[in-house]
């Protein structure tokens, strides 16, 4: 693994929200520390509610983690573009997140243990 990357299981339940709807709650949520970053809490995809994600043509890339793709969140009240991304193939060093979603927790998304 990239030196300055660990992932671990996360303590406890956590929950995520957006646009007032719950979208998942996981008891096997991971935690991804990066450097000097806050750390990221990636749920299980089975966890959350996929029917409020809208695949977006967002995509980056991280030299250590491969290249990410996005989801916008649609509520009923509102889109949140591009706020839930994924590691559909991720770097070796790094696969455990395969299979899981993380959330920009600025603005209408909340992740939080519960």
């Amino acid at each position: 693994m990239a030196q300055h990357i660990t992932i671990r299981k996360a303590d406890g339940t956590w929950s995520v929200r957006a646009g007032g709807a719950v979208l998942g709650e996981s008891s096997e949520a991971l935690e991804l520390v990066e450097g000097d970053y806050p750390p990221v809490i990636y749920f299980p995809r089975t966890d959350i509610a996929m029917a409020f994600l809208d695949t977006s043509e967002k995509s980056t890339h991280c030299p250590h983690k491969g290249d990410a793709s996005y989801f916008s969140v649609v509520t009923k009240s509102t889109t949140l573009k591009d706020v839930v991304w994924s590691y559909e193939a991720p770097a070796e060093a790094v696969s455990r997140i395969k299979g899981h979603l993380a959330f920009f927790t600025d603005g209408d998304v909340t992740v939080e243990q519960i």
